[in-house]
């Protein structure tokens, strides 16, 4: 058993417990948001910002790994430095358990997505700068036409480093003071900071099919490039869509709203093009990659649905600051990302670790795949029927907050209930991957 990919099976099994353990704090959190008194030795103010977090660098250390994994295939030379790859990776690590240490004792100072001291920044901009040059120094050590999915992980990779930037230009004096001004750039730079890291994500699901299917057209196609565009120009302008309230440019709005859904509208085509086109042998071949990346395809066309709804002003106003945001969020962060990047996980596990699943344990993760999908629609659908009930009794019936929440208790019960039995089914997906995983990393 090889060792010489131990640094890709590090990134991946640590985004695998990243995405665990912010599903275990979410399982959490959404109980107490109705119960507070629930599990009080670590409050709602805590769990939150954990969830929220794990989350996140489970998107991170997925896409990190697997592009570090694909890499060499792609150019034809070792990574440029393995040495700058490991530094990465513990830089990452430290950073986080710092961070999660801060959440646990409470030590906050940041805002949304970033909740923890702002200090802790700087390390996290230091892990993209040697993940970035690592990335271009390997890339340019062959002359050859990019395909799509570079230029995809290429502009992720920028446009990330400039927009978490921009999320910390609150820190400014005459942007803090200035309420409208804050919330602002925040809902700007993190709507452009998803923007960021989808273009690392649908990168890596157009790489993978272009692998499984063994065909190098599909990236370098024409509608890969105009997914590539439009999801640039997206991440430039799609984020208005979040500020309908705020005291924007009227051009932008009318913008945000003609594009903002036509980028997953594109990978849908991409995907359902592809699947049509692959033949039964290769499905089989990459049977856990190939369901990961056909439940996504499902999940863009439901929340493409939902997404083109609350964007319309008019909705919007209904919507906004509700559950149905939330739905929209998870829809995206489950649905769509979380399933390409466990398409990615378990395409590098099995090329790296090599070890074939037994009969049962295939059950088992088939199982878990059919769960962990119905869970995640019915919690998603819960989300939708409580924010509904929400927006509606507090523009229309102007109803109080605590009779509002009332109301939606009990779709806030299903909401825990769906969220534990996903936890649940997740670990059965994951279990023998990352057990294969760990072993792999404590073989030698």
């Amino acid at each position: 058993m090889s060792m010489k990919n131990k640094l890709e099976i590090l990134f991946i099994t640590l985004a695998v417990l990243s995405l665990l353990g912010g599903l275990f704090f979410g399982t959490i959190a959404s109980i107490q948001f109705f119960s507070p008194e629930t599990l009080s030795f670590i409050p709602f103010y805590k769990t939150r910002p954990l969830h929220v977090s794990l989350v996140v660098s489970w998107i991170f250390l997925a896409s990190m790994g697997g592009i570090y994994f694909y890499l060499p295939d792609i150019v034809n030379k070792p990574l440029f430095s393995k040495k700058i790859a490991f530094l990465h990776f513990y830089l990452f690590l430290i950073t986080g358990i710092i961070i999660l240490i801060c959440y646990f004792l409470g030590k906050f100072g940041g805002r949304e997505y970033w909740e923890f001291p702002p200090i802790l920044s700087i390390p996290v901009v230091l892990t993209w700068l040697l993940f970035g040059w690592n990335f271009f120094k390997s890339i340019f050590q062959k002359s050859f036409d990019w395909p799509v999915y570079v230029w995809m992980w290429t502009t992720g990779i920028l446009f990330f480093l400039f927009t978490f930037s921009e999320s910390y230009i609150w820190l400014l004096p005459q942007i803090k003071e200035n309420a409208i001004k804050e919330l602002t750039f925040q809902w700007k730079s993190y709507g452009a900071l998803v923007g960021s890291w989808n273009m690392l994500v649908y990168g890596t699901a157009i790489y993978l099919m272009e692998k499984i299917k063994g065909d190098a057209t599909i990236s370098r196609s024409r509608i890969a490039f105009l997914s590539f565009f439009l999801g640039f120009i997206n991440l430039l302008f799609g984020w208005a869509h979040h500020i309908y309230n705020v005291p924007t440019a009227h051009w932008i709005r009318i913008l945000s709203y003609a594009i903002s859904m036509t980028e997953l509208l594109l990978l849908a085509k991409i995907i359902l093009t592809w699947r049509s086109t692959l033949k039964d042998h290769q499905q089989r071949f990459y049977l856990l990659s190939y369901r990961f990346l056909v439940a996504a395809d499902f999940w863009i066309f439901l929340n493409l649905v939902l997404a083109i709804l609350i964007s319309i002003p008019a909705v919007n106003i209904y919507t906004h600051g509700t559950h149905i945001t939330v739905a929209h969020a998870m829809g995206s962060t489950i649905g769509i990302n979380t399933m390409i990047l466990l398409a990615s996980c378990f395409y590098a596990i099995d090329k790296i670790v090599a070890v074939e699943y037994t009969h049962f344990q295939k059950k088992i993760i088939t199982i878990g795949f059919v769960l962990f999908n119905i869970f995640l629609l019915l919690f998603w659908l819960t989300l939708i029927a409580a924010g509904a009930i929400k927006g509606i009794s507090l523009v229309r019936d102007n109803i109080g907050f605590y009779e509002i929440m009332n109301k939606i208790e009990p779709y806030m019960i299903l909401f825990s209930v769906t969220g534990m039995l996903m936890f649940v089914a997740l670990f059965m997906i994951l279990i023998f991957p990352l057990r294969n995983s760990i072993k792999f990393i404590f073989s030698r």
